[in-house]
């Protein structure tokens, strides 16, 4: 398979699922604003919305949108997640932590990105917002837990990762959120999250 991805979008997450799994892959690197790969074909033909990620399965067919891969990926492979067997509700679990990562935290962060420049006042409310919401995800963490689910490393908290490293990006520190501040460096430190790292020019 081959995954379409941009350096530290979110498309990181399914990167560092492949790795944590031992998956076999392929990479391309896409620029968005070109709407080219790093091969010089239009991404268009891959993803006509021109977004990060796509995957291209093994018998070309190409899935995209980050929840329905990051969730093929955990369905593939199961060894991701084994508690899962024991527990069928965590799956569930698991689709509303994305679905919370995927609606409310990564959109907290968009305006960011948005390439707009802001006036003071609005920038104290996208500001006041993204806090609103590092607040509700340290709240997942602050019973002492080390991931999201069941206490093992899953999909979501490969998602959560990413997107929570994007204030490395934007210059908001986690220390008002000490929970989520720590798991953000535990992740960090997993070989898989090194290696993406690694392997989209983020790490040395």
């Amino acid at each position: 398979m081959k995954l379409f991805y941009k350096p530290g979008a979110c498309s990181m997450a399914a990167h560092i699922l492949l790795n944590e799994a031992g998956a076999p892959y392929l990479l391309e690197k896409v620029d968005t604003e070109q709407g080219t790969t790093e091969t010089g074909v239009s991404y268009l033909t891959t993803n006509p919305r021109g977004y990060v990620p796509a995957l291209r399965l093994d018998d070309g067919a190409v899935l995209t949108e980050n929840v329905a891969i990051l969730h093929w990926i955990g369905e593939q492979f199961p060894e991701l997640a084994p508690e899962f067997n024991e527990q069928p509700l965590l799956r569930f679990r698991q689709l509303e932590l994305l679905s919370f990562l995927s609606s409310e935290l990564h959109k907290a962060f968009s305006p960011y990105f948005s390439g707009k420049t802001f006036a003071e006042a609005e920038q104290a409310v996208i500001r006041s917002r993204l806090d609103a919401k590092l607040g509700q995800f340290n709240d997942l963490l602050a019973q002492g837990q080390s991931y999201l689910i069941a206490d093992a490393f899953s999909v979501a908290d490969a998602y959560a990762f990413v997107i929570l490293n994007w204030t490395n990006f934007i210059g908001v520190p986690l220390d008002a959120w000490p929970e989520t501040k720590a798991y953000v460096a535990r992740i960090a430190a997993r070989p898989s999250t090194r290696k993406t790292l690694q392997e989209e020019g983020l790490a040395a």
